[in-house]
């Protein structure tokens, strides 16, 4: 369900009818779930994952859950269109931080024979979507993979990354649970996501209170993208950009959406609450700024897609051939 004027461009492959629903259980893996502030010696404990977990666990006990799926929905349907490019059977695959399960039910089982969906709220992964390919739901963390090195075919992520402490050791991770010649295939926000809601907010918080907190969790550069998915061993990379505009009635209206997402600020650093005039203020500046011609505000979300394979002997050999067929083309010129 979108918000009325919102503004969007779908393009969905159209999904098997009749098709019987199998799940094959919630299985929970202790020793993939962190515990609170728990993370890497290396990292930077910038966001309470326990806080996450919560909020995630909220937003799925909503009675209308679907309600603020749209964001999802679309991104997850074209990391499955990115899938289906590549003319491959994959017979297991894993979907990080799934949700309620986004992705795979974009998917058929004549490309993905089985599916892996691990996420950190157990409420959602009990509310996942209806799809037909079997799968499997594991309530573990992103940071923490439960299983072995060489396991899967296929490793997806939709909007999930952007709240782990350590991205490096996450795509570290997804490397190592990948099969040679595997791919990842993945999407997360981006630098510029909601940046009408925060610089509303920073203008608002600095007139009313005379200095501004962050309010919108911090984002990942996407020139940093390509060298984090290259240092975790992936090659052949692709890396690209694309913004999704949502239109809503208000800046309060953008925020309750937010809070059905589960994509409530969660970092460490966050102040607690706003006071009313100064979030009063900040809607009329997100207004006067951003205000469509319809009155409607309109909010932006990028979004970072990438695509990352694991190193095989096979890869090698088709490279020298392209590289062997271009030199031919190039010499038949002259």
């Amino acid at each position: 369900m979108l918000r009325s004027g919102c503004l969007w461009l779908f393009r969905r492959r159209p999904p098997a009818a009749g098709v019987a629903v199998k799940n094959f259980g919630l299985r929970k893996v202790a020793s993939g779930v962190s515990t609170p502030g728990s993370t890497s010696p290396r990292a930077l404990n910038i966001f309470d994952r326990d806080l996450k977990r919560k909020q995630k666990n909220w937003a799925a006990r909503q009675p209308e859950p679907m309600k603020f799926d749209y964001l999802r929905e679309e991104v997850g349907s074209r990391i499955a269109d990115r899938v289906y490019d590549i003319t491959r059977n994959f017979s297991l695959a894993l979907d990080v931080g799934c949700g309620r399960g986004y992705i795979a039910q974009h998917l058929n089982k004549e490309t993905v024979g089985k599916f892996f969906q691990v996420d950190i709220a157990e409420n959602a992964l009990k509310n996942i979507l209806e799809m037909e390919i079997p799968t499997v739901s594991v309530i573990a963390d992103e940071e923490f993979l439960p299983f072995r090195e060489n396991t899967f075919d296929l490793v997806v992520s939709s909007l999930s990354l952007h709240w782990v402490n350590d991205l490096p050791r996450a795509l570290e991770q997804i490397h190592y649970v990948l099969k040679p010649d595997g791919v990842f295939i993945g999407a997360m926000f981006g630098g510029d996501t909601l940046y009408e809601l925060r610089c509303s907010l920073q203008l608002a918080e600095t007139e009313r209170e005379g200095g501004f907190s962050p309010h919108v969790s911090p984002f990942t550069a996407v020139n940093d993208l390509g060298h984090l998915l290259g240092r975790a061993g992936f090659n052949t990379l692709t890396v690209d950009t694309d913004e999704i505009q949502v239109n809503y009635p208000g800046m309060f209206e953008l925020m309750e959406d937010l809070q059905g997402m589960g994509e409530s600020n969660c970092a460490w650093n966050r102040k607690a609450l706003l006071h009313r005039d100064t979030m009063l203020a900040a809607a009329a500046v997100y207004r006067e700024m951003y205000r469509n011609e319809d009155g409607s505000v309109p909010a932006t979300y990028q979004i970072y897609y990438m695509i990352g394979w694991k190193y095989h002997d096979s890869q090698v050999i088709l490279l020298r051939q392209i590289i062997y067929l271009v030199g031919s083309c190039l010499f038949s010129f002259y």
